[in-house]
């Protein structure tokens, strides 16, 4: 599995040059701005055609461990590489090497990073989102107010990283600065449903997902 850090120990890195902050790389003329999610109807309704390439993704749930992960290991797969490696900040469990290499997902290119508070797990984030180094960046901060949700907003364009933030769907009612926000309901039965995507207007149906190549 990938290393695991803790978030004390990116500070020293950034300041002493030994983590890489990349430049922004200017976007391709012509490309749609999105990274294709591995679900059909999902791509089908996003602007982008995918997740939001440069931006922060909110993904809201009932509660953590409900399959939210396998909405976007089919992108991590692509995503997590040796150059530009995934960076899992603070997440609430040890992933599953096994169901996760099952997806696509070299895990040799995940990251753990351990945080002490919420407040260090934003931090963390930012910090990976800002550098350019990273092929995506997932986190687990709790709660946050929309200053330093912005603030991670802007660290995704900055630094052309795709951002996925997981947090509790009671957030829903509260303005967000993220370009996507999805919501996992449970009733009537489990399906996603665009809350919030940048470039258009959420599709009216909730989806039921199934994998692009089934």
């Amino acid at each position: 599995m990938g290393d695991v850090l803790s978030g004390a120990v990116l500070s020293p890195l950034f300041d002493a040059r030994r983590l890489w902050r990349g430049r922004a790389r200017p976007a391709t003329e012509g490309v749609p701005d999105g990274v294709p999610t591995g679900w059909a109807p999902l791509d089908a309704a996003l602007p982008q055609g995918g997740w939001p390439a440069h931006a922060l993704s909110e993904i809201l749930l009932p509660l953590d461990g409900v399959g939210e992960l396998q909405l976007v290991l089919p992108a991590l797969a692509a995503l997590a590489t040796r150059q530009r490696p995934a960076m899992l900040v603070a997440p609430p469990y040890v992933p599953g090497v096994d169901g996760w290499s099952a997806r696509g997902v070299d895990m040799r290119h995940v990251t753990i990073v351990h945080a002490g508070s919420g407040s260090d797990a934003l931090w963390a984030m930012e910090q990976c989102l800002r550098s350019s180094a990273c092929g995506a960046v997932l986190g687990w901060p709790g709660d946050a107010d929309e200053r330093a949700l912005r603030r991670l907003q802007v660290a995704a364009e900055s630094g052309h990283t795709p951002g996925f933030l997981f947090r509790d769907r009671r957030h829903a009612a509260h303005a967000s600065p993220a370009a996507l926000r999805i919501e996992l309901e449970t009733q009537p039965q489990p399906q996603w449903r665009v809350r919030k995507c940048r470039g258009g207007q959420p599709p009216a149906q909730a989806f039921v997902l199934a994998r692009a190549d089934a």
